[in-house]
């Protein structure tokens, strides 16, 4: 979703006054309504900044990827709430209904996503927050991802992003099976959005197979981006920037494969090499 703004476009000493497409950005309010005792409650749990459009998906897969819920069959429905406000129309809210809160703690909850657009991890307000979600490794014998796709993947990406190609001010996420189809995309002005909309999508279609896929981001790779792929049980995250120490750090722990500053001749591997095939 994007809008067009007045801008002074220079290039040398040539001005320029032109019409030009910028990414949406917009706050989502979060809600969680769950039974207590014979009681219907709803309690607010995250603020982001995101773009409009897929937030059915980015719930679903913020809910999955926090293990707020641990299956998203827990969810009983997602509905858009508020009133249709801004100079773009929208309904800035939205709730989801669980049906399990055996493991529910609504306070702890609550206090770790205060999150934005751009970081998800440094929204948190505790450093206990930031704990590994995952218990299990990832089995080191899949996927297997010929160098091939790898090389391919930011083009890939790319082919996918609608709005980027308007704009260039947004991220993406893409799921990529070992044969180089991308299974599905979703874009956000927040990486961390973009990712949770594409596992909140792939999770509703059902369409997560981790033996022969892979996940590939725009921009860098950092701890929270490669958890939130943990949770699904991908093996192999490829990145067109680099990652950060953490990011490796919990790859290498939980045996996942971490590829990046992936360019069209070259890319590098942090971690479990053996998952990418060699292919001339």
């Amino acid at each position: 979703m994007d809008v067009k703004y007045n801008i002074t476009k220079l290039k040398g000493i040539k001005r320029e006054e032109v019409k030009d497409s910028i990414s949406i950005e917009e706050p989502l309010e979060m809600s969680l309504k769950y039974k207590s005792n014979g009681t219907w409650i709803v309690e607010n749990i995250s603020i982001t900044m995101r773009t409009p459009g897929n937030d059915e998906d980015l719930i679903l897969g913020f809910l999955y990827n926090e293990r707020i819920v641990e299956n998203i069959n827990e969810i009983e429905k997602v509905e858009k709430k508020g009133e249709i406000v801004g100079d773009y129309k929208l309904q800035n809210k939205i709730e989801a209904t669980i049906n399990n809160t055996k493991n529910l703690e609504i306070g702890k909850i609550k206090r770790n996503f205060i999150t934005n657009s751009s970081c998800g991890v440094c929204g948190k307000t505790s450093l206990d927050s930031i704990e590994v979600l995952k218990t299990k490794k990832i089995d080191l014998s899949f996927p297997k991802i010929g160098n091939n796709i790898i090389l391919k993947s930011p083009e890939l990406l790319q082919s996918n992003q609608s709005e980027f190609s308007r704009t260039g001010g947004i991220h993406a996420s893409a799921l990529i099976d070992n044969n180089g189809k991308v299974i599905a995309a979703r874009e956000d002005v927040g990486r961390h959005n973009a990712l949770d909309k594409l596992i909140g999508c792939s999770l509703k279609k059902k369409i997560i197979k981790p033996e022969n896929q892979f996940i590939a981001c725009s921009g860098r790779l950092n701890f929270e981006l490669v958890q939130k792929a943990l949770m699904s049980n991908i093996g192999l995250m490829a990145g067109v920037g680099a990652p950060t120490s953490l990011a490796i750090d919990l790859a290498k722990r939980f045996d996942m494969t971490l590829v990046g500053f992936v360019k069209p001749d070259s890319f590098n591997i942090y971690c479990n090499k053996n998952r990418i095939l060699i292919k001339n």
